[in-house]
């Protein structure tokens, strides 16, 4: 985890949030390589869920929400954490984390009776700080589908089952967040209601677990390193019939990364109740009225980055050194090809570097580099996840070839510049 994480603020993947000032703890800013990593991850979840497929729907919900949102959601009255201070330290930490509920695990003096916590961030709307203006930040992106139900039928005019999908952000006031990016009170969420009949519910979940289980299996996630775990019944939410976790092997330990649940018809109910508005769907096959059944794929944008990345991480030996490099999947990596001069002091070489490299970036995502020799900028590329260096040398200016080196087996090939395009569309497709 030292080393992912080292290696994330050495090469400008993620950094520490307002570092000049101390830094705030838990969160994090995506520098360059990262919030291309971020997109990518983002938009291989939205080609998978969304276009791959005839019946989702994307919305990009407000993160604001009416606060009769979260009444009708129950997170006001029930989304809770029970928290223990430190009489001594005053640190303060989460009941359920504590081996000894009567024993600071810091400095072994003794905690005050446990007290809930609520997890939403309360603000104010408006100029005026008082109780009529309190809205909060969203702790979860499903909602601003729920809301959206009726919205949907009437733009869209699905049938069922269909889904709604969106990514969007989310926050909630952990108590103890940690782990780097895996928990965090400012995060990303990847997330769908698939509505469903009543009695298609037990199919659709168990289509879904395996959907979603393969989309990290076919983005290069090791398999040895991804299981499903049922909940079992006492950890169900009220509502919930079923759920299962998809878990990664972290360096910490196997944690989840995505849950898939049988959320019922539980939602849709609240907010008729709270809104007033009808929010049923007409079966035009049976020819009534239903509430339908929920499936929830709900997974974290930062948790699937920060599995990719410990998937990815790799070392070997190469000539008595240690090569580092990110084996990201084609599909994720933030740069798919760098274009390195071998000398940056020839103006010939440089400028024929420079066209090849914008030449390609019309097609990829590409960098030039000169800023060291050659074996450091493949090292610095390796580390990037960067798939293909290619390499412009003195003998470039006179047949025209250029050598593309592949990341995961160094090997290297001569090329005529002029099939470059040809010659990466088809490794990359």
């Amino acid at each position: 985890m030292d080393k992912v994480i080292s290696l994330c603020k050495r090469r400008g993947f993620i950094f520490q949030s307002s570092e000049i000032y101390g830094g705030l703890s838990n969160t994090w800013d995506y520098g360059p390589y990262g919030v291309e990593l971020k997109n990518n991850v983002k938009r291989a979840w939205w080609q998978a869920c969304v276009y791959e497929r005839d019946n989702i729907f994307g919305i990009d919900a407000a993160i604001l929400m009416h606060p009769k949102t979260w009444e009708a959601s129950g997170h006001i009255q029930n989304f809770f954490d029970i928290k223990k201070d430190c009489l001594s330290c005053k640190r303060w930490f989460k009941e359920t984390d504590l081996t000894d509920k009567n024993k600071c695990p810091e400095c072994g003096a003794g905690l005050t009776e446990g007290k809930p916590f609520n997890l939403m961030f309360k603000t104010h709307q408006g100029p005026v700080e008082e109780n009529a203006n309190i809205v909060y930040l969203r702790p979860e992106t499903a909602q601003g589908i729920f809301v959206n139900f009726l919205n949907i039928l009437d733009s869209k005019h699905p049938k069922l089952p269909f889904g709604i999908a969106q990514i969007g952000k989310s926050f909630r006031n952990e108590i103890t967040p940690g782990n780097f990016i895996f928990r965090t009170r400012e995060f990303e969420q990847m997330e769908i209601e698939y509505f469903v009949r009543p009695q298609e519910a037990d199919k659709a979940l168990e289509d879904w677990i395996e959907s979603r289980f393969n989309w990290y299996i076919n983005l290069g996630i090791k398999k040895d390193n991804l299981r499903k775990r049922p909940h079992a019944k006492e950890e169900l939410a009220h509502y919930s019939k079923a759920c299962t976790d998809l878990e990664y092997n972290f360096p910490f330990g196997w944690s989840e990364l995505e849950g898939i649940a049988n959320r019922t018809d539980f939602d849709l109910k609240q907010h008729t109740q709270f809104s007033a508005k009808e929010l049923t769907y007409f079966d035009d096959v049976t020819k009534e009225r239903l509430y339908p059944y929920i499936i929830e794929p709900s997974g974290g944008v930062d948790r699937s980055i920060l599995a990719f990345l410990a998937n990815a991480y790799f070392e070997e030996k190469v000539r008595d050194a240690t090569r580092v490099v990110l084996k990201l999947h084609k599909d994720l990596t933030p740069i798919k090809v760098a274009v390195l001069p071998l000398l940056k002091n020839r103006d010939e070489i440089t400028a024929l570097a420079k066209k090849i490299t914008s030449d390609l970036k019309k097609h990829f995502v590409t960098v030039y580099d000169d800023t060291a020799s050659i074996g450091k900028l493949y090292r610095r590329q390796d580390e990037v996840g960067t798939l293909y260096c290619v390499t412009v040398d003195v003998q470039s200016l006179e047949d025209k070839q250029i050598t593309v080196r592949d990341r995961d087996t160094m090997l290297q090939e001569r090329i005529n510049i002029d099939r470059i395009k040809e010659y990466l569309q088809d490794k990359l497709s």
